[in-house]
């Protein structure tokens, strides 16, 4: 049987998320100091660890079948490869900055000024888009410094909290793309690798389903069985179990991450008692 080929990240932000997610689909692997490539013991994959910019180009070649990396590296790189899957996870923005005293008007900003960056591509398609000519300076690493040494009059990086910016002096001015880890693909997967890839997602999207959901319990009275099934309307609906206390009942259900403190509020104000939410570990649609 053919192995899936995986590339992640060697080392960086993204690294030790890809890592944790394919940790958390089942997979086991080996990931000691230098370690290049490894087999997974429990999976047909074999995982290559890589320079992140290097990954669309691979993927592309079939060196690599598919990828976990940034958004924004896979459209700098502009290689012939498929987003297969959002991950949700390393949410950052790429965005112009510029010294954080100066009046900021606009994009006209950036009329005529020099911007360094270590993505030329995504920059020059924005100004070309928004019609500014400026002077693109290509730099690797340590972008934030370009401005304080005469490098540049501004910069276009990737921003996550911001507080790199505010530490050399600068501030955001517009974001040109927000961007998260996703999978990426080769076009042409053989039936038999494509199978592989179909598996590995449906793991990653349990995985995901269940980061982004609460699974909940609570006791009410039987009377506030109907509103509070309209709070919690679940998958399908609230599982409604009897409990020993006469006129009383046990609900289950599961809601969004993003939704459940309001939920709760409602639950309370409906008359449930003894709320839990518990984290799942696993979700299967």
């Amino acid at each position: 049987m053919s192995e899936l080929k995986i590339a992640i990240q060697k080392s960086g932000r993204l690294s030790e998320n890809s890592h944790r997610l394919l940790e958390e689909c089942g997979i086991k692997f080996f990931n000691g100091p230098g370690v290049l490539k490894t087999t997974a013991r429990n999976f047909p994959v074999e995982i290559l660890f890589l320079r992140d910019d290097d990954i669309p180009q691979y993927v592309e070649q079939k060196v690599a079948d598919i990828g976990i990396l940034g958004e924004n590296m896979v459209y700098e790189k502009d290689k012939d490869v498929r987003i297969v899957e959002q991950l949700g996870f390393a949410q950052c923005r790429l965005s112009l900055a510029i010294p954080k005293d100066e009046v900021y008007p606009g994009l006209s900003y950036f009329m005529n000024k020099k911007v360094a960056t270590s993505y030329p591509k995504l920059l020059s398609d924005f100004f070309r888009k928004n019609e500014i000519e400026a002077e693109i300076e290509e730099i690797s690493g340590s972008v934030e410094i370009a401005p304080g040494i005469g490098l540049a009059d501004a910069i276009c990086d990737i921003v996550s909290s911001g507080s790199t910016l505010l530490t050399n002096g600068l501030r955001e001015a517009e974001t040109i793309l927000k961007s998260q880890a996703v999978v990426i693909s080769n076009k042409n997967l053989s039936t038999e690798k494509q199978d592989i890839l179909d598996k590995l997602l449906f793991r990653i999207r349990a995985v995901k389903n269940a980061k982004e959901n609460k699974y909940i319990l609570l006791n009410a009275p039987e009377e506030a069985i109907p509103e509070i099934c309209k709070i919690l309307p679940g998958m399908k609906s609230p599982t409604v179990l009897p409990l020993a206390k006469k006129g009383w009942c046990s609900l289950h259900s599961v809601v969004k991450e993003d939704e459940f403190w309001e939920r709760i509020n409602q639950l309370k104000n409906a008359g449930a008692e003894g709320i839990l939410v518990i984290s799942i570990e696993k979700m299967v649609l």
